[in-house]
């Protein structure tokens, strides 16, 4: 039974490589991290298909893990009224691993970092299990580098379920984590090496050789994002695109009011009236034809420094993002030069 991650680079397939696996002659669980990736996903599923398959079941990490996991095996035990999303109190990080107070909020709600946790402290692991077993063929998982907290071991755990598995995802563009708590898997995105032990240890097939290059990205694009961002990405093809930075006050006007060209933001991007979109929210859109990527002051520091790499961790991997959105020309500018198009938060 084939239980693999296969890690990848921008552009370079993973999500053809999911749709290519799908079989209607196989139940399968494709689970995705971001809405905005459920839906391309979903959008992929019809174009193959002309339709969502019945076997078939595309959702995001943590509608799998309210409904299909904890609602079943946990909600009547717990008797919880929806989820919090506030930081854990100090309170409840006091109680026994065991008790409810751990998991719940004194309003009745389940802690959406440590829902995870409670399924493994509670015993369901074993039902989950044969809950995947009953009702799949197959699990696979999309944007693999973004699982932590509790949500990584508890993904440790599925990956033991009696079916096929197959994880995708780009180490480099961890830019999200699912959940964070205290210091569960607080290193774990240190180091590319530590993240590949975690799930080879789980007893899963690391293959970093299947997707190797991009076929989105231009050579020009890939040498820029090598030499520049300090990620290591190849192109599949030799082409040649456009790398310009925007200086020039009027230049910069001029690509702002060019709709054809996204601008990717760091944040608030709809302070900003044009076609725009953020570092991070970019990632899993695959449209996108020319970008130009506005660098904030940190960045364009940096940047000007010839130091990006220096860069926050999930800094330099959303702009990873953001650089690698562009299957044509890629423009960079400081926000600086934008801001007589700022709007008033």
């Amino acid at each position: 039974m084939d239980k693999r991650v296969v890690f990848a680079v921008a552009g370079s397939g993973k999500t053809k490589r999911l749709i290519d696996e799908l079989d209607l002659q196989k139940r399968i669980l494709l689970i995705t991290y971001t809405e905005n990736n459920c839906a391309e996903i979903r959008r992929r599923v019809i174009a193959r298909f002309g339709h969502v398959p019945t076997n078939i079941t595309v959702c995001t990490y943590f509608t799998f893990l309210n409904s299909f996991c904890y609602r079943p095996l946990l909600l009547v035990d717990l008797k919880t009224k929806g989820i919090s999303f506030d930081r854990p109190s100090e309170y409840s990080s006091r109680q026994k691993i065991n008790s409810r107070e751990r998991y719940v909020t004194p309003g009745a709600r389940i802690y959406h970092a440590r829902m995870a946790k409670a399924l493994d402290a509670m015993g369901c692991i074993p039902a989950l299990l044969n809950r995947i077993a009953r009702y799949y063929d197959k699990v696979c998982v999309d944007e693999v580098q973004d699982f932590g907290g509790h949500d990584f071991n508890l993904l440790k755990h599925i990956v033991r379920a009696p079916v096929e598995i197959l994880l995708v995802g780009d180490f480099y563009q961890h830019t999200y984590s699912t959940s964070t708590d205290g210091n569960v898997n607080k290193g774990l995105h240190d180091s590319y090496e530590r993240f590949q032990r975690g799930l080879r240890d789980a007893g899963l097939i690391v293959d970093t050789q299947a997707l190797l290059k991009s076929h989105r990205c231009s050579t020009t694009v890939c040498s820029f994002v090598r030499e520049h961002v300090g990620v290591d990405i190849q192109p599949a093809q030799d082409r040649q695109s456009k790398i310009q930075v925007i200086e020039d006050k009027q230049q910069a006007a001029d690509l702002f009011a060019q709709d054809a060209t996204v601008k990717l933001f760091l944040r608030e991007h709809y302070l900003y009236a044009c076609h725009s979109q953020t570092w991070g929210a970019s990632k899993g859109q695959d449209h996108y034809q020319d970008v130009c990527v506005v660098l904030n002051p940190t960045s364009w520091k940096e940047y000007k420094a010839g130091h990006l790499p220096r860069l926050a961790a999930l800094s330099r991997n959303k702009l990873y993002v953001a650089c690698t959105r562009a299957r044509g020309d890629l423009y960079l500018m400081p926000e600086a030069l934008l801001k007589g198009f700022r709007a008033t938060p």
